[in-house]
């Protein structure tokens, strides 16, 4: 163990999930905030997303521990199988011995011990862990449990915890009830460089580092190239770090221990992992265009990894997008000839981070003569003039409205330029024709 060398009292990035090391960016605290205001308010659902590793069981076990006697608490931490299965697992969690009647009978017994609840005013917390494997009907009947008559509060409030696939669930048309209800939503999004940087100070000022500059300047940008802001991998690469340093007799770590690091765990650099997307109808261009950040809703700066689709949209400039939000132009993004994505989605183009935005809304397809936007399914849809349209051919001046957004195109072709869209590949890969963003008035 390193904690002689490093003068330190215990170890700063254990594995194991501790409340006492959790480090809230604002994502987290935005989703901490969601937690509390569950038991204060009369939202139901919670609902919280994260890649692994994101700190989701850490910021769980800080909120739990800080919940007073009035509130019970049921956790779940896999998801069930059966709606029966389900409210059986709530029963066991609540007290009753393991219940095995049919569903109306469980049904009946957990309604009356919620009343029972209700009457004594206490709140009853249900937090399912890995909530993306729920199918629909187990997310409907959460939404039937909470379900309670006009003018009463329900003493049922729950929190789903699962990855980003949960958010997609909730936005299908079937769970349009639920998604309704489900207001309070976070993502825990990876942590930016600088959030890195507190992240890994803020651990070690708890382990006792005392202000002491343990990693030296240069470790920070090489944490961050293989761990990406995923706070698992950056207590992974930081103990080992420490450990290879100390083994050197060293006090201090360097940017070739965080190297070895990584190469003892055959973690590629961010940059090098296979992308989860591919679109083979579009050629790879080796000199892709400077990357525009993409366009956001939340204070958080968006990370500068490369995402799938850039090299694919790196031709010709033939012109730009100015994404506007309540009449503010918040980015500017080229249009390169190629394919360009237009979503939610970290892997877009033209990344628009809001729910009323679909992961993958919508695609620009451009040659030398012209530009065509065409809609993949999206929940809102694309409209232009008022009138949502499939497919698009752009026009300089034109806007195009996505969910709450308006996108301004400027054509910057030459005028003499005419053509047709005959060599156009408008036809989306597969994957990618999906709904899920959320429904909004348009």
């Amino acid at each position: 163990m390193y904690l002689t060398t490093f003068k330190l009292k215990e170890a700063p990035f254990q594995p194991n999930p501790d409340p006492r090391f959790l480090y809230l960016s604002r994502a987290h605290a935005r989703a901490k905030a969601y937690l509390e205001s569950a038991l204060s308010t009369d939202d139901d659902f919670v609902v919280i997303t994260g890649e692994v590793g994101s700190g989701k069981t850490t910021l769980l076990d800080t909120f739990r521990r800080e919940l007073g006697k009035g509130v019970i608490v049921a956790h779940l931490t896999q998801a069930p199988i059966s709606t029966t299965e389900l409210l059986q697992a709530m029963l066991e969690q609540f007290g009753y011995l393991p219940f095995r009647g049919n569903k109306a009978a469980v049904l009946t017994t957990l309604n009356g011990y919620l009343a029972e609840q209700r009457a004594a005013g206490r709140k009853v917390l249900l937090i399912i862990d890995e909530a993306h494997n729920l199918v629909p009907p187990l997310l409907e009947q959460l939404r039937a449990l909470v379900c309670v008559a006009p003018g009463e509060r329900s003493p049922l409030s729950v929190v789903l915890v699962g990855r980003p696939e949960l958010s997609e669930h909730l936005d299908t048309p079937e769970l349009t009830q639920l998604a309704q209800r489900a207001r309070l939503r976070d993502h825990l999004a990876a942590l930016t460089p600088e959030q890195s940087h507190s992240y890994i100070v803020h651990r070690l000022a708890i382990a006792g580092s005392q202000g002491r500059e343990i990693f030296r300047p240069g470790c920070d940008e090489v944490i961050d190239c293989y761990a990406g802001g995923a706070p698992r991998l950056i207590n992974a690469l930081c103990d080992a770090g420490m450990h290879i340093a100390a083994s050197a007799g060293r006090d201090h770590v360097l940017p070739e221990d965080i190297e070895a690091a990584a190469r003892d765990r055959q973690l590629p650099p961010l940059s090098a992992r296979p992308a989860a997307i591919s679109t083979p109808a579009a050629p790879a261009v080796a000199d892709a265009a400077p990357e525009v950040a993409p366009a956001t809703r939340h204070a958080e700066a968006p990370r500068s990894s490369p995402r799938p689709f850039e090299k694919l949209s790196a031709g010709a400039p033939v012109g730009r997008l100015r994404v506007i939000s309540a009449g503010e132009v918040i980015a500017e993004h080229l249009v390169h000839t190629g394919r360009m994505m237009i979503g939610r989605a970290q892997d877009a183009d033209l990344q628009i981070d809001d729910r009323t935005i679909s992961r993958h809304h919508c695609q620009i397809i451009s040659n030398a003569f012209l530009s065509v936007i065409q809609d993949l399914n999206s929940t809102n849809g694309l409209y232009v003039k008022d009138q949502r349209v499939r497919r698009h051919t752009l026009s300089d001046g034109d806007v195009v409205v996505l969910g709450s957004f308006q996108i301004d195109y400027q054509d910057d072709r030459p005028g003499d330029l005419v053509g047709d869209d005959s060599d156009l590949d408008e036809s989306p890969p597969p994957p990618l024709r999906e709904s899920d963003g959320e429904a909004t008035q348009n």
